[in-house]
């Protein structure tokens, strides 16, 4: 660190030391010769604050995550409570009050019929168990040539290997190419590709269809259908009607197909109800679950699924068992922190809050959508999206930037500008987000 310049500002200081000793995820490290790191040093509800006292509205719950905003007292109280009395001991050949406590819950607010908790650290992890527990039971069950994978068109499940190779974004896939299984991505739901005249459900129906042509003839190979459900969101928060839901449910059921249901970004209320399958009455074969699980203080994911599962891997032989671990499965102060959420979801009666505020939203955003940059202005719960008319190949960044001028956290997806902030955004503070994101596009 001796080349750092002490005179400099901290939010300078940081900045340069982060570049040199941080490789940044999701980032060509190089623009940021031009676009600086913005260095964040504490927060509040909604609202970051840089190393200069500048404060921003996260209206992306940096990168979903944050539910009840940033250094909630009560999710903060349950943590330092646990530190007081054990912070992580290992889950194979233990077990500890926060992860029974956890897996119980889960048991009682997921869809009916999941009941069994495989928990890891991120979404990826809870994806690649979901796969490897699909492919696994099918193999116990005498079926070992049931193991390929079927997902949807621009779905998005992670980075690693296994979700990646279920993953359908050019950008990721196409550099490791040739270390991924091939998949079979069949067309998506979502209305914006849907025929002038044609309905949401109708073209949802017709993208059913699009699937069950495809598991007529490979079923006997094919382990599970992945989807995130109504909303996919790496590729521009494409959105979809709840009938896609409940035909592929009963897709799946006819062809012996798994279905793994994707909410990492979208449970916990995203869609407007805890789990987006509530919305079309469903139960997955397996549910993965993270981002907002913690509230989004600590890495926390879990895979959940069925007792027939289940019943496939108890045996007394060990290579039966489902032989998959990582170092901080179950970790007390991350299932302290997850806890602490349900709490406040309970408690607060968040659900109900939560269609209060997106009326209000879209009642404000009503200019926006008829902005004349703005096409396909959308909504489902707590998650806006809306396109941006532009040539600009540059648009993202700069309008990262110019949001940051407004006091506003804008991370566009290409040409697709959302919000999904925290729920405690207040009526003031949505006046700000809209307000502000008008003039952004007016600067552009």
């Amino acid at each position: 660190m001796s080349n750092i310049n002490r005179s400099l500002p901290l939010s300078s200081q940081l900045q340069q030391r982060s570049l040199e000793a941080v490789w940044h995820p999701c980032t060509q490290m190089k623009q940021h010769e031009t676009y600086p790191l913005v260095p964040i040093v504490s927060g509040q509800g909604v609202w970051l604050y840089d190393a200069a006292g500048k404060c921003y509205l996260d209206a992306i719950s940096s990168w979903w995550v944050n539910l009840f905003g940033h250094a909630n007292p009560y999710i903060s109280a349950a943590i330092r409570d646990q530190l007081e009395q054990i912070e992580h001991v290992m889950l194979a050949g233990f077990t500890h009050e926060p992860v029974v406590l956890l897996s119980e819950r889960l048991k009682k607010i997921a869809p009916g019929g999941l009941g069994h908790c495989f928990y890891a650290s991120d979404g990826a992890s809870a994806v690649e168990i979901a796969l490897k527990m699909s492919f696994h039971y099918w193999l116990l069950c005498g079926q070992p040539q049931k193991n390929n994978f079927v997902s949807l068109q621009n779905d998005y499940h992670g980075e690693t290997l296994g979700a990646l190779s279920v993953t359908d974004v050019a950008i990721f896939r196409e550099t490791y190419a040739p270390l991924l299984r091939p998949c079979t991505h069949v067309p998506t739901p979502d209305w914006r590709y849907a025929e002038i005249g044609e309905s949401p459900e109708a073209y949802a129906i017709r993208a059913a269809s699009a699937l069950e042509r495809y598991l007529a003839e490979n079923h006997t190979r094919t382990a599970a259908f992945i989807l995130e459900p109504l909303v996919q969101g790496a590729t521009g928060m494409g959105m979809y009607h709840p009938i896609y839901l409940q035909r592929a449910r009963e897709i799946c059921t006819r062809y012996q197909v798994h279905l793994i249901a994707d909410e990492i970004a979208v449970g916990f209320g995203r869609t407007g109800t805890l789990f987006a399958c509530n919305q079309a009455d469903i139960t997955p074969d397996f549910l993965c679950l993270s981002k907002g699980l913690s509230g989004g203080y600590l890495p926390l994911s879990v895979v959940m699924t069925s007792d027939t599962v289940f019943q496939a891997f108890y045996d007394d032989k060990t290579a039966h068992a489902f032989l998959h671990s990582h170092s901080h499965t179950g970790n007390a102060l991350a299932c302290r922190a997850a806890l602490a959420t349900l709490d406040i979801f309970e408690h607060d009666h968040v659900i109900e809050a939560n269609k209060i505020k997106s009326a209000y939203l879209n009642k404000i955003a009503a200019p926006l959508a008829d902005h004349p940059k703005v096409s396909n202005f959308r909504n489902c719960g707590m998650i806006w999206a809306f396109e941006v008319e532009t040539d600009d190949r540059d648009f993202a960044a700069k309008c990262f930037q110019a949001g940051l001028k407004q006091q506003l956290v804008l991370r566009p997806l290409g040409k697709t500008v959302y919000f999904m902030p925290p729920y405690v955004i207040n009526e003031q503070e949505i006046n700000l987000l809209i307000n502000g994101t008008r003039h952004v596009l007016d600067t552009l």
